[in-house]
């Protein structure tokens, strides 16, 4: 297996999978990031728990995610789906062109690949 996710249960979880922007750069890929706060998470403002982050991990060539880094209530579930994306080459544009429940932690992971082009603050709740 080359795509493993971790998980740290702690308060908040922190989840990680695929590459961190340093590997990346030091493995020659031109990096683009996206981090989102968790305060602009529906479900995280919902459950008073908004210490954390999501961090993704792009190609900027390609735009393929090589990693997705999450500190949340919840972040070991969420990551399944980021593990999904980087180990089968999903783009930001695959992941945009996706649909997420509304008032879930996966909902995280969609509004984080929106701000690799957009400002989140600036949508509404069922934009995208």
């Amino acid at each position: 297996m080359s795509v493993v996710p971790a998980v740290t249960f702690t308060t908040p979880s922190v989840a990680t999978v695929g590459l961190t922007e340093e590997r990346a750069v030091a493995q020659g890929y031109e990096v683009v990031t996206s981090v989102l706060p968790l305060d602009a998470v529906p479900r995280a403002l919902v459950n008073r728990e908004t210490s954390g982050l999501f961090k993704l991990v792009a190609d900027g060539k390609s735009r393929k995610l090589l990693g997705a880094h999450v500190v949340a209530e919840n972040a070991g579930d969420v990551i399944y789906g980021a593990t999904l994306a980087v180990k089968f080459g999903l783009t930001i544009e695959h992941l945009r062109e996706t649909l997420t429940p509304y008032l879930t932690m996966a909902e995280g992971l969609k509004l984080a690949v929106l701000t690799f082009d957009k400002d989140v603050s600036k949508l509404s709740c069922c934009a995208g």
